[in-house]
């Protein structure tokens, strides 16, 4: 393969990222919507959406794998595919944790006693980090990656804070304790999705300076 044309292929590779973290990003949009309006049929299109999610996965992988073996990359170009081979499952997790939240939703049925909590704001927060996740990833922005791992911790604090308001409700409504135990649920899926935002923004670090932290997530 030629020079130029392996960085066609590079370039090809970035736009595949981009629209699969454009994808996810909608998705969790959506759902927090959805559960904020009891829509069930925007459930159910964030559910089936999650398809594509794995597709487009799935297509990235075997184009960075291609890349390998038809080149020997230079080490910058190495990082490049490593870090898109690297991103890509995280954001099959953020898209899987989205239709999560929206298939939760659908067996909530419309109880609302938590939506006026921290919950929306624990949202909007973790919907902000993977959508500055994503601009760093585009952009290469370092500092931008660095801000999104910090905020990170204001999103934990909101896991904390809702927490403790379930056990309030588990007091005060202990006929309410399925459905908390479900909202409580939901705010971990949220939880889970910033730290593969978090994720991604080490993989970014990784891309421009050859180091990375190993972080694990289940």
């Amino acid at each position: 393969m030629s020079r130029t044309n392996f960085e066609n292929e590079l370039r090809e590779l970035h736009v595949e990222i981009i629209e699969m973290g454009s994808f996810v990003e909608n998705a969790i949009e959506a759902a927090v919507k959805a559960f904020m309006r009891n829509d069930k049929e925007l459930c159910k299109k964030v559910i089936k959406g999650d398809k594509k999610v794995d597709a487009m996965e799935k297509a990235i992988e075997s184009r960075c794998l291609w890349l390998i073996a038809q080149e020997q990359p230079i080490a910058s170009d190495l990082r490049k595919i490593t870090t898109a081979l690297r991103i890509a499952p995280s954001m099959e997790r953020i898209g899987d944790n989205a239709a999560n939240i929206a298939e939760l939703t659908l067996e909530l049925g419309g109880d609302t006693f938590a939506k006026s909590s921290t919950i929306p704001d624990m949202a909007t927060a973790v919907i902000e980090m993977v959508h500055d996740a994503i601009t760093s990833y585009v952009n290469y922005d370092l500092e931008l990656a660095k801000k999104t791992r910090k905020k990170d911790d204001e999103v934990d604090a909101y896991f904390m804070q809702i927490k403790q308001e379930l056990v309030q409700v588990f007091t005060d409504q202990p006929q309410a304790m399925d459905n908390a135990i479900d909202f409580l649920l939901l705010a971990k899926y949220l939880e889970r999705i910033a730290d593969h935002a978090v994720i991604i923004c080490e993989w970014i670090h990784f891309s421009q300076t050859g180091e990375h932290k190993n972080t694990l997530i289940f």
